[in-house]
């Protein structure tokens, strides 16, 4: 999320006073308006990691999207374009059609690929809706052959950071208290304002769909940041579980460790 230009704050992306103390790339350069993919951002990872490697830098890649370093590392499945008319023709059968209601009409086309998805997920399903659209085949058929990585991991230092949860839940819910204090609630006004389709990814951001019922009065705001902090949560959740089942060449570490063992690999290497 990260990537979108419209929510510097709700994403927690560096300030502009953090990135003014080492190049950053691949932060903001997105427009909401986008349906931004992986595959999209391996294309520019591979821009940035060129340029970075150019300049004699040694580039450092973070974030908190378990897929996007699976395909990172492990390549991404070979799966055929969709045509921007069938992206937009599904799209329109599915404006303003509840995500589980998504989930059925899949089920009954795509059954393979629908019990792999959650009914509460209507960007994933979305996607193998228009795969489907598209080719006629189950996007599970596409998901076996992979293409070579960008990077090959037993050349990196890869770190997973794996606080201790209870603390993460505390700094879960302050940050989102924090971000609230600094303008989140304006940023999300402000993209609710552009009318997007809501099935883009920026419209479900972490905190971005509570904070919108409210600005539409459907519900409190003490409720849309309990729900931001509830949704942020969870998520951190199954980043451990992805993490712990798709990344098995990410060593764990207490972040406060994290520091030294990146220190002691990154010397490793350059001694090899």
């Amino acid at each position: 999320m990260q990537v979108y230009g419209d929510l510097r704050i709700l994403t927690a992306r560096p300030t502009p006073e953090e990135e003014s103390l080492a190049p950053h790339d691949l932060f903001g350069h997105v427009d909401g308006a986008v349906n931004y993919s992986v595959g999209r951002w391996l294309a520019d990872a591979a821009t940035a990691l060129a340029r970075a490697r150019a300049g004699g830098q040694l580039p450092i890649l973070v974030g908190g999207t378990g897929m996007y370093f699976k395909a990172l590392t492990q390549g991404l499945s070979d799966i055929p374009s969709v045509p921007e008319a069938v992206r937009a023709r599904v799209r329109a059968q599915a404006e303003g059609v509840a995500a589980p209601e998504l989930h059925a009409r899949l089920a009954a086309r795509d059954p393979a690929m629908a019990a792999r998805l959650r009914p509460s997920d209507p960007q994933r399903v979305l996607r193998a809706l228009e795969v489907f659209e598209a080719t006629g085949r189950s996007l599970a058929d596409f998901q076996g052959a992979r293409a070579k990585p960008l990077l090959d991991i037993a050349a990196c230092a890869a770190v997973f950071l794996a606080p201790d949860a209870a603390i993460l839940r505390q700094r879960i819910d302050a940050r989102f208290e924090a971000m609230m204090a600094t303008g989140a609630l304006d940023e999300v006004r402000a993209l609710a304002a552009r009318g997007l389709d809501p099935a883009l990814p920026v419209m479900r951001a972490h905190g971005a769909p509570g904070l919108m019922a409210y600005l539409r009065g459907e519900c409190s705001l003490e409720d849309a940041i309990a729900k931001g902090q509830a949704d942020t949560r969870q998520y951190s959740k199954r980043q451990r579980t992805f993490a712990r089942h798709q990344l098995p060449d990410f060593v764990w570490v207490a972040p406060e460790a994290a520091e030294a063992k990146l220190a002691m690999a990154l010397d490793g290497q350059a001694r090899s």
